[in-house]
């Protein structure tokens, strides 16, 4: 597997790390005749959370297209999600044959390389050192399936009206203690939520840091109705830092989504395969 195409699938798995949209998401939104009527941020919050994806299984076929600087590739593949514990992807060439496996748990990220007979075990530490940048399991989750971070505290949002969006925005963001791993103190300096006045879902979430290394990342969605539910379309995705204004892209559709199936995450390591310090 080339270099790049490593680094794309590494990408897609940590949610995107992302792709600035130009477009509207035309799915989900409406044309406004009147104006937003000004509401507070609880109440905005609590729709928010009334109105996100339910599931205690996640599964889907994507298509996705990598960016940065004037490489660029594709893939496609499965993902599968269980809710606040594991994610499984599959990734496959053009020609449909697997060229990776990852599974992803709260504590650690397993790479298998289908194409070099090699795998790789690590933890968030590593694939941040990678792409520059702040993950943990919770906010990966969130960004692959549109819903907002569940491990973190809710107070402290302000709200207010955006381009005929509502938008809340908050500050030092904390994990909740009970879920910190190895005693950490994980906050998120500035976090922006963009929500479609007709049904409350998020269009648009930007993470960025207010230091010198400027570190932003952002994720837009389109959706559409399955089940019964507003189900993520089509994912973009914007990883940018200070050092590299080249921002990282990532550009993903959805196809055959299913919250209503219990899953599996076949994960087995052949013998012959021989173990790599990194990717």
């Amino acid at each position: 597997m080339n270099r790049l195409t490593r680094f794309a699938s590494i990408y897609f798995l940590l949610a995107g790390i992302t792709v600035l949209i130009a477009g509207s998401c035309s799915s989900t939104k409406r044309m406004i005749k009147e104006p937003l009527k000004e509401q507070g941020a609880e109440y905005l919050f609590e729709n928010l959370k009334q109105n996100e994806l339910k599931y205690n299984y996640f599964s889907a076929r994507f298509s996705a297209g990598f960016r940065q600087n004037k490489n660029s590739n594709s893939f496609s593949g499965q993902i599968r999600i269980q809710k606040d514990s594991l994610i499984w992807i599959s990734i496959s060439p053009a020609l449909g044959i697997e060229m990776a496996r990852v599974l992803i748990s709260n504590d650690s990220v397993k790479y298998m390389n289908r194409i070099e007979n090699t795998y790789f075990v690590s933890d968030f530490n590593y694939i941040n050192s990678l792409i520059n940048s702040t993950l943990d399991f919770d906010m990966l989750q969130a960004f692959l399936t549109g819903n907002d971070f569940s491990f973190y505290e809710n107070s402290s949002f302000k709200a207010s009206i955006d381009n005929r969006e509502y938008k809340l925005v908050t500050t030092e963001r904390r994990k909740l203690k009970k879920y910190l791993r190895h005693n950490q103190n994980i906050s998120i300096p500035l976090q922006n939520i963009w929500l479609n006045p007709d049904n409350f879902k998020i269009t648009r979430v930007l993470v960025k840091e207010v230091n010198q290394s400027g570190r932003k990342l952002e994720g837009r969605y389109e959706y559409q109705m399955t089940e019964g539910q507003l189900v993520p379309s089509h994912l973009n995705f914007q990883l940018e830092t200070a050092e590299n204004k080249n921002a990282v892209e990532i550009e993903v559709d959805y196809s055959k989504v299913n919250t209503g199936e219990t899953l599996q995450f076949p994960f087995r390591i052949p013998e012959k395969y021989s173990r790599v310090n990194k990717f």
